[in-house]
């Protein structure tokens, strides 16, 4: 009897013993777990999606200079000197959002904060638009050959800024 509750005390010792190191050892994963911002390959390689991104987002016939939708359409037609600056933005803001050192701060040209539903506002998006504005960051993320799990991520993020991009649309 003796020997049976010893052999069961050291099961229990092995088995606590264990769980510590299952414990310690998911612990120190998470902890090396890498952001997503380092996932993506930083600020160069989101840079260079963001201005393919971009540039596909002018061509792109439901939304970019020959969209049915005339505010996209005259901005993509008269507003291009902006691009750069846009791209510039676009950048920053992936950035923040995936947990990089860089800061996104919304403004309109010069100093005045100013939030993604006012930036959008007069475009009047069509969830439909925004739809299309999604699946054309969904073909640059494999363009770049950004893994499913990344390219899932940054989607989410975009997604779950549709509400108030189209905000001005349903305002109309």
């Amino acid at each position: 009897m003796r020997t049976q509750i010893s052999i069961i005390k050291s099961l229990v010792k092995v088995m606590a013993l264990t769980a510590i190191l299952i414990a310690t050892s998911m612990q120190a994963a998470a902890q090396t777990e890498k952001s997503l911002y380092e996932r993506l390959g930083g600020v160069f390689a989101i840079s260079a999606v963001v201005d393919h991104f971009s540039d596909a987002v002018v061509v792109n016939p439901i939304v970019g200079k020959n969209s049915k939708n005339p505010a996209l359409r005259n901005w993509h037609r008269n507003n291009l000197g902006r691009l750069p600056g846009l791209k510039f933005m676009r950048a920053l803001w992936v950035c923040d959002v995936s947990g990089g050192p860089f800061k996104f701060s919304p403004t309109k040209p010069g100093k005045t904060e100013l939030g993604l539903e006012e930036a959008h506002r007069d475009l009047r998006i069509s969830p439909a638009e925004f739809d299309e504005v999604a699946a054309e960051l969904g073909r640059t993320l494999d363009w770049a050959k950004v893994p499913a799990r990344e390219k899932g991520e940054v989607l989410a993020a975009f997604a779950a800024h549709k509400g108030e991009v189209t905000a001005g649309y349903k305002a109309k």
